[in-house]
């Protein structure tokens, strides 16, 4: 792993939340791709993109068998890579799924998605982190506001903010079953919170975040700037957003489940140094040290 490079992002450093303007592009020039300069410049400007319909309803039926199968595992609940909601026994989350399913390799490693996110960042990728999220009907728990960045700068060691996320729409996601929400413009301030990143954070953050959470006033600013925007989106299409935009989710008091797959890509020239809380980097599943672009994958075992 590089060594530490200066903070242009410092972080849960100091006693009060401050904003710091964005040093970074959200585009990166170098690279062709089949987004149009209209739809590049809105990512630029908003920090997301929806597209819809992506995926076709017979890869739709095969991925929410994968889910299926995957949540049925008799030992899935007790792996690490597994997170419980907090109030309940329900999964909420399972990590790491490109590297444990081959349903999930071959879908991290699609060209219609891997193309469009080598077109924004201008460069080859690898996968950060991916997972599956749960929310089922009456039990999904929300999921605060705050921007993934600011917690793989601080905890994983991202130095700057040259990576996409791609939620991919499993289920219907209805405004009344917790679908993703955005504060649009927000990716052009970085967040600074307050607080001492305790160690181990990730085993409490995963079921509910306390720490890089922004404060009221840092959240009512950037509303104030971009509103709020949420994605009731049908199954099979996508929203690519900013990795530093702020970021949420209601939880689901609906009798109607949400399941969605998150892919994180990173750009292979912003790959992980030392975390820059002076901790010991969080484990492999949750923040991949393995640069290997995406298209070059390993396929998992059969299982």
């Amino acid at each position: 792993m590089v060594a530490q490079e200066l903070d242009v992002y410092p972080s849960r450093t100091g006693p009060e939340p401050t904003l710091i303007k964005r040093r970074d592009p959200v585009v990166h020039p170098g690279l062709d791709g089949p987004l149009t300069q209209d739809q590049l410049q809105s990512f630029a400007s908003e920090g997301f993109l929806a597209l819809n319909d992506l995926l076709s309803a017979s890869e739709l039926d095969v991925l929410r068998g994968e889910v299926q199968r995957m949540t049925s595992a008799p030992d899935l609940a007790k792996a690490l890579q597994t997170v419980i909601e907090p109030e309940s026994r329900e999964i909420r989350s399972v990590f790491e799924v490109h590297r444990s399913s081959r349903v999930f390799r071959d879908l991290a490693a699609d060209s219609r998605i891997v193309d469009r996110v080598r077109q924004i960042l201008g460069s080859d990728v690898y996968i950060h982190q991916s997972r599956m999220n749960r929310k089922s009907g009456f039990e999904g728990a929300a999921f605060y506001w705050h921007s993934d960045f600011e917690t793989w700068h601080v905890e994983d060691g991202m130095p700057r903010m040259r990576a996409v996320s791609c939620s991919i729409a499993l289920t219907d996601n209805y405004t009344w079953n917790g679908p993703l929400m955005v504060m649009p413009k927000s990716h052009l301030w970085f967040a600074s919170c307050v607080g001492e990143t305790p160690e181990e954070h990730y085993k409490d953050s995963l079921r509910k975040q306390e720490y890089g959470v922004p404060s009221n006033e840092t959240l009512h600013r950037l509303a104030e700037e971009g509103s709020v925007v949420d994605f009731p989106v049908t199954a099979g299409s996508i929203v690519l957003f900013d990795c530093n935009i702020q970021h949420g989710s209601n939880s689901n008091i609906s009798p109607l489940p949400r399941s969605n797959v998150f892919f994180v890509y990173n750009s292979l020239e912003n790959t992980l140094v030392e975390p820059f809380c002076g901790l010991p980097p969080r484990p492999e599943f949750i923040a991949c040290r393995q640069f290997t672009p995406v298209q070059e994958l390993p396929t998992p075992a059969a299982r």
